[in-house]
């Protein structure tokens, strides 16, 4: 009987734990908003000019980061991060979007 026991309070263990990870998978990420995406590829870019800075692109991916910033703080978010994803990619950097 001490066996049925230890095994079914082992299933109980084994459910609940199940549970609790299915949950957590289903957790609501909050996207970032585009200003938050333009703020963090344009910090990306810093920091790729930075690690990059023998690259032979860098004065095009320094233009680019100009013109996204301006195209980000004229409310044009969608054209910011695409000019500034560019200049990522000019460097060699794949741009990271992460969520919150």
């Amino acid at each position: 009987m001490q066996r049925f026991w230890i095994s079914l309070m082992g299933a109980l263990l084994s459910i609940s734990l199940i549970t609790a990870a299915v949950g957590a998978s289903n957790a609501k990420v909050t996207p970032l908003t585009r200003a938050e995406r333009c703020t963090n590829l344009s910090r990306q870019v810093d920091e790729a000019l930075e690690t990059h800075a023998a690259a032979s692109q860098v004065t095009a991916a320094k233009a680019l980061q100009r013109k996204g910033n301006r195209f980000c703080a004229a409310k044009k978010q969608a054209q910011g991060i695409r000019m500034l994803a560019n200049a990522l990619k000019l460097l060699g950097v794949t741009p990271i979007d992460p969520v919150q």
